[in-house]
């Protein structure tokens, strides 16, 4: 069967899949994409409702390099595609009804911001920016593209020598505050990872590459929304012959002894010669692979620790708001109150922190003329009961927080609203325990130590995603399905040689 170009199924559509499936085109791989919803995208999927246009998940577009070297392998650029505009102010942090931050673009001006808020603290933004860029290009260039399939992965000289720089094994919460002491600095460093899946004083200060890609690198935007970067990436993999099927469910993996024959997809056999799985990697393993050819139990999956889930809710407002900029980040309620309910004790927030995007105050196309689009998400526990009841109680209570910080009426204007949170996530991604984000990028899950992209069980079974290397986060997804590419493209080599 391995004599000829192999026939790959990848399942689903998400950047993981698109990137997995763009590389092993360019190969010569036969390629096509199964996607169980009725277009692209995954979680980063599109819609359209009442003249309004809604990103349906990821907003932030940080670390433009990493889109520049996915396009660059190809012959492209990212501007081929869509147009980026940077974001200046990169957003604002709303701290009560008369104190507000709004975060410059750019080192110098950051430095500036930071200089009022702290005295020495410019100069010490410069020194803990540079460590982050250190880490940015150690973790980016080099640590994220490893397959996470042995320990000696690691072994290399150079990451080796500079692994006391890293600081793996130093809290980020630690670390920050050996710069800085001003409770609005502390926050505002701290806040990048509150999606990774633990607490910052149980995140390792490797993560502050965050900080180095938020500020160094920048906030920018895809003029039409994050859809755009999923339209490009279609359009580069059908460029590349890859073919895409909508409204198909993948229902099963049929196996032999040591492979995978093919896929049950709306209920008919299809057979493939390698399968990567994009879609949720619990639900791939659990519920589609015989338990004979699973290489986890449901024991080790509970044991896992997610990253959040999310509450959105999708607005659109018939005026103009007041106090918002495309990024608002409200952190008028308790930082650490909030995270702990999120990882350690698992239960709806009493007082959550929410983010809005604001996507019409930079693109005119995402709403009708003299409305706004409102992106609001509240990150949550993942595996809570997710009830209507408990959506509206939220909503309220956001929407009245909201009104009062910025000083408007904003409840009578509401036009469209749909809401978002876990069985919608499962409903539509088959996520695990309703996860928005994937696994928690925690050290015990990092690396080898994340669920495999391999199951040897199953020789010809890949996945990829944000359940696997390197972890949650666009960016990271784009990465992942260049990694799997890569392995079965090697492992394919070898079995036809």
């Amino acid at each position: 069967m391995y004599l000829y170009m192999s026939h790959i199924a990848v399942i689903g559509s998400g950047f993981s899949g698109l990137s997995a499936a763009c590389y092993l085109a360019k190969e010569g791989f036969d390629v096509t994409i199964l996607e169980k919803n009725d277009s692209a995208g995954g979680r980063a999927r599109q819609f359209k409702a009442n003249g309004f246009t809604f990103d349906m998940g990821p907003s932030w577009y940080w670390m433009p390099d990493v889109f520049e070297n996915f396009f660059a392998y190809f012959g492209k650029k990212a501007s081929d595609y869509y147009t980026l505009q940077r974001l200046d102010p990169s957003y604002k942090i709303v701290y009560s009804e008369d104190d507000t931050l709004n975060i410059p673009a750019g080192v110098e001006a950051l430095c500036e911001m930071f200089e009022k808020l702290e005295a020495g603290s410019g100069k010490r933004l410069q020194q803990f920016l540079e460590e982050g860029k250190f880490k940015y290009d150690i973790g980016i260039n080099d640590l994220v593209h490893k397959p996470g399939l042995s320990v000696s992965e690691f072994f290399d000289f150079n990451l080796v020598k500079g692994a006391l720089r890293l600081h793996v094994f130093q809290s980020i919460s630690t670390y920050i505050r050996k710069f800085f002491k001003e409770k609005k600095l502390v926050q505002l460093l701290e806040f990048p990872v509150l999606f990774l899946g633990a607490t910052p004083e149980n995140t390792p200060a490797l993560y502050s590459l965050m900080n180095y890609a938020d500020m160094a690198l920048g906030t920018w935007y895809p003029q039409g929304g994050m859809y755009k970067v999923i339209e490009g990436m279609v359009s580069l993999a059908r460029s590349l012959n890859v073919t895409f099927e909508f409204s198909s469910n993948v229902e099963q993996v049929e196996v032999n002894s040591t492979e995978a024959t093919g896929l049950v997809v709306n209920g008919t056999f299809r057979p493939f010669d390698f399968i990567i799985a994009g879609a949720d990697y619990h639900h791939v393993e659990q519920h589609l692979l015989p338990a004979s050819h699973r290489r986890y139990s449901e024991d080790y999956w509970q044991k896992r620790v997610l990253a959040p889930s999310s509450l959105i809710f999708y607005l659109g407002i018939n005026k103009k708001l007041d106090g918002l900029l495309h990024h608002t980040l409200f952190f008028d309620q308790d930082f650490k109150q909030h995270a702990t309910e999120i990882y350690e004790q698992p239960q709806w927030p009493s007082s959550p922190q929410f983010y809005i995007s604001c996507p019409s105050k930079t693109d005119t196309t995402v709403a009708p003329e003299g409305c706004e689009n409102i992106f609001i998400l509240v990150p949550v526990a993942p595996d809570l009961n997710d009830t209507d009841a408990i959506r509206e109680k939220y909503f309220d209570s956001i929407i009245s927080r909201l009104e009062q910080l910025t000083g408007q009426s904003i409840r009578e204007h509401i036009i469209y609203k749909r809401s978002y949170a876990h069985r919608n996530f499962i409903e539509d991604y088959n996520a695990f325990k309703g996860n928005a984000y994937g696994l928690a990028n925690t050290l015990m899950q990092t690396a080898n130590l994340k669920p495999s992209i391999i199951n040897k069980k199953v020789r010809n079974l890949f996945y990829t995603g944000q359940l696997t290397v390197p972890g949650p986060g666009v960016p990271p997804s784009i990465i992942s399905g260049e990694v799997v590419a890569r392995e079965l493209i090697k492992r394919h080599k070898e079995l036809v040689n």
